[in-house]
């Protein structure tokens, strides 16, 4: 099996679990627990790890700026619980999905996508993994589409936790990889900087630092060795996130790719991440 495939089962189950960093029914659940606003995605994504503290966050979130953790852990602990925040993500998402994707998920392209997606799941390993270790220690829902969105989590993580490896030993730190990711040109400077609360100073200097290496130019804009740079941690990214679909198999990535698409489209035309 080659290693893209782990990138088309990524994207394309992505939205699935992602929705839940934008459904207003998570912020609304979090700051019932006394957790508000973006302090939310950071306790309740860390939740799985325990109370920990804010530096084992920056380091496994990895580029956002520690400020923002830091204004959220550890008082969202001082707020509420791991235990209980985890409770709260879970029943939002129960809720969003099925707003966002106005369709039967308690029918039988959800049950068989969630056996699929967990097969797959079980593929994963936990070692240098401290995400996905995090996640994997959870309680498997019951009921299908929260089984099928835990599964999608697991994998997500595994991939995530691979490509922050990949991010390091390309000698990358966390404003640099985004700085990078703004080069390719997938997601605009202004989307990452801002989502990642990184200041114009902050920015500039990392940009600096990569022109000294020779991978973007003054603009920020990639050189040939930049671009190569981001095409090898892509690839290696693929190659670590590979052992779950090759545990599943090309017959089964392919039917759970064609059971979750209509979802993840379903979630994007929502307007839940502010495109539909």
């Amino acid at each position: 099996m080659e290693p893209v495939v782990a990138r088309k089962m990524w994207r394309t189950l992505e939205p699935y679990h992602g929705l839940i960093y934008f459904a207003p029914e998570a912020t609304a659940a979090y700051e019932r627990l006394g957790v508000r606003g973006r302090d939310g995605y950071f306790a309740s994504r860390a939740a799985p790890m325990g109370a920990v503290a804010a530096e084992v966050v920056v380091a496994t979130f990895f580029n956002f700026n520690p400020a923002l953790v830091h204004h959220a852990i550890p008082s969202a602990w001082d707020a509420t619980t791991p235990a209980a925040l985890l409770e709260a993500r879970l029943a939002a998402a129960d809720v969003a999905l099925c707003r966002a994707t106005g369709q039967d998920l308690d029918g039988p392209d959800v049950v068989r996508g969630a056996e699929l997606a967990r097969t797959a799941a079980e593929g994963c390993t936990s070692a240098g993994r401290p995400l996905y270790a995090g996640h994997a220690g959870l309680p498997w829902p019951d009921a299908p589409h929260l089984a099928l969105w835990h599964a999608i989590t697991l994998l997500r993580e595994f991939r995530g936790d691979g490509h922050v490896a990949c991010l390091v030993d390309a000698g990358l730190d966390g404003i640099e990889a985004l700085v990078v990711h703004a080069a390719s040109g997938e997601v605009p400077r202004a989307a990452l900087q801002t989502s990642r609360a990184w200041d114009d100073d902050a920015w500039d200097a990392a940009v600096a630092r990569l022109a000294e290496r020779g991978l973007v130019d003054a603009d920020g804009a990639f050189t040939d060795a930049g671009a190569a740079l981001r095409e090898r941690i892509e690839d290696r990214t693929d190659a670590l996130a590979l052992a779950p679909w090759a545990h599943l198999g090309e017959q089964g990535c392919d039917e759970l790719r064609s059971l979750v698409r209509p979802l993840s489209k379903a979630i994007v035309a929502s307007g839940t991440f502010g495109l539909g």
